[in-house]
């Protein structure tokens, strides 16, 4: 299973069921690093360090990172969907689909209604 870092914003009901599914989960709050304005930089940075990919609603800033070739443990960014039992199942899809999420761009998008 992978090891994630949910960014500031993340929901935490999309964090419960990943954390059903067997996916490590670590968030903002739990780290001490809530409401602090952190910048995206930083956000990747503390994430890569402890070997954690990134789960985000940010994407135009974390794509801008990924291109920019800044070093990570992956980057999952999402559309936001209301129904996160079904954004943690995609996100769980997505990442068992790859051997190693390590410096990948995964783009988890809502499906069309």
């Amino acid at each position: 299973m992978a090891s994630f870092y949910s960014n500031e914003n993340f929901p935490l009901p999309v964090v419960e069921e990943l954390r059903k599914l067997g996916h490590d989960v670590l968030t903002t709050e739990e780290a001490g690093k809530s409401d602090l304005a952190i910048p995206d930089e930083e956000v990747l940075s503390f994430s890569t360090s402890r070997n954690r990919a990134v789960l985000t609603f940010n994407r135009k800033h974390f794509i801008r990172l990924h291109k920019a070739g800044f070093e990570h443990a992956g980057i999952i960014v999402c559309t936001f969907d209301i129904n996160f039992k079904n954004l943690s199942l995609r996100i769980d899809n997505a990442v068992k689909s790859e051997k190693n999420i390590s410096g990948q761009l995964i783009r988890i998008n809502r499906p069309p209604k």
